[in-house]
């Protein structure tokens, strides 16, 4: 392996010495991996069904009732007593911790939904007899792979659009500047509203929306940078042996721009889990019945006398945006010259 560089070495002990971030770093990503195998851990459909000595996988392939002895053609209810009886008559299944997938309708509750929590459902069910825990797994993970591609996207755009102003200069800068006044002023909640009542909107429509206002938080600190080193002596001396403009962007202006730029990524992670929960509070954003954090929120707000709705929401988005910005703390820690540690 590697050995890493004395900078990179000093940069990772920085790092470490921030005990809150580093173990919010772990802690989080422990939940984001948890949370990749969803589908795994909270399922109606069984994970793995052996009948008549052959194995099915119900997660990933459709299995019509007749497949197991059934009358219908269609897909087998697996919390169907008819079905289980059949199934265990000739083999059996085995079903994920969680019984239930974030839109799974629970018609035997103790007690009218929203009920509490219990030990068939750990964190109770919403107003529409759904389980809590299971949407709770699910809207984590599509909060956090929405923020992910979003943060992604916009830092590429950003960058790109800082880089080219700063190091032409000029005209071009002042154009950009001229037009990102512009296009900050459109209000972005007005465009969603208009545009959700043309489309539905979904996870690539919300995506491109906020992507068109979102890279503009990236390009003060890359044009700033490019601004400063585009008349360095190195520079200039790279234009005078015919370098091309693309590869001393590239490769001797951008190394500069990546510090600030890195330092501002879990912010913008965590500004854009706000944002996706923030539309799915007022209604603007997922599908109706979707996976979401922010429409949980919103079924806290509508049952106040659920309050396991409320508390099971606050609490993880508080402890998902906290982790994020611990993260980010220790991150720019890292990155400051003015930190030492050995």
């Amino acid at each position: 392996m590697k050995k890493l560089s004395k900078l990179n070495q000093r940069r990772l002990n920085n790092f470490k010495n921030n005990k809150r971030g580093y173990y919010s770093f772990w802690i989080f990503s422990f939940l984001f991996i948890i949370s990749l195998f969803a589908n795994f851990i909270a399922n109606e459909k069984p994970l793995l069904v052996k009948y008549n000595s052959n194995f099915y996988y119900p997660i990933f392939s459709f299995y019509s009732e007749t497949t197991f002895g059934g009358d219908f053609e269609t897909e087998a209810d697996y919390k169907d007593p008819y079905v289980k009886k059949l199934i265990g008559e000739n083999g059996w299944m085995i079903m994920p911790i969680i019984p239930y997938s974030y839109n799974t309708i629970i018609r035997d509750l103790s007690a009218p939904a929203p009920s509490p929590p219990s030990n068939k459902n750990w964190l109770g069910t919403d107003d529409q007899a759904r389980d809590v825990l299971s949407r709770l797994i699910y809207g984590f993970r599509i909060s956090i792979l929405f923020g992910f591609t979003l943060t992604f996207f916009s830092m590429i755009i950003g960058v790109s659009a800082g880089a080219i102003q700063g190091y032409f200069g000029g005209k071009t800068d002042l154009f950009f500047q001229r037009f990102m006044e512009v296009w900050s002023a459109i209000p972005t909640l007005y465009v969603l509203i208009i545009l959700a009542s043309v489309i539905q909107p979904n996870f690539w429509w919300l995506l491109i929306i906020l992507l068109l206002f979102s890279w503009m938080g990236y390009v003060g600190v890359v044009r700033a940078e490019f601004l400063r080193a585009r008349n360095f002596d190195y520079i200039r001396a790279a234009r005078a042996l015919g370098v091309s403009n693309t590869r001393i962007m590239i490769r001797h202006m951008l190394p500069n721009a990546t510090i600030a730029t890195v330092t501002f990524l879990p912010f913008s992670l965590s500004a854009s889990v706000t944002a996706l929960s923030g539309l799915d509070f007022l209604g603007f954003g997922l599908p109706p019945g979707s996976a979401s954090l922010g429409e949980m929120v919103n079924q806290g707000r509508n049952n106040l006398q659920a309050p396991w709705l409320g508390i099971t929401s606050f609490l993880t988005l508080g402890i998902m945006l906290g982790l994020l910005v611990f993260v980010g703390e220790a991150i720019r820690d890292s990155l400051d010259p003015r930190k030492t540690f050995s």
